[in-house]
């Protein structure tokens, strides 16, 4: 087994405009793919959704206010998997939730760090 992570991205909160159905159906979607994914011993690390503050530290440590592209998308959370190839990688991410809502999974392999 190889481990991938998938990385989710979508719209800004504001631009989402979810009701509170749709966050409950959202979560409950959430919790039945990352079960799933468990109970067949595909989840390698739970992962954590991210914070909407921060800050950016770029080259000639010039640090700027936000983790914000200069785009609508935004990285939302991630998740590190275990799968055999990337193939069966992205067919675990072909399940995700956010793709409900117009968002998208990033699927890239996790080079281990030896020593």
């Amino acid at each position: 087994m190889k481990e991938f992570v998938l990385i989710f991205r979508n719209e800004t909160a504001n631009e989402m405009k979810l009701t509170p159905a749709d966050i409950e159906t959202l979560t409950n979607n959430w919790q039945a793919w990352m079960g799933k994914m468990t109970a067949q011993g595909q989840l390698a690390n739970p992962g954590q959704r991210l914070g909407f503050d921060g800050k950016t530290v770029k080259p000639g440590n010039t640090v700027t206010p936000g983790p914000y592209a200069e785009i609508k998308e935004v990285l939302r959370g991630f998740t590190i998997i275990n799968a055999v190839s990337i193939e069966e990688a992205t067919g675990i991410a072909k399940g995700c939730p956010i793709l409900n809502i117009g968002g998208n999974v990033e699927v890239r392999d996790v080079i281990p760090m030896n020593g």
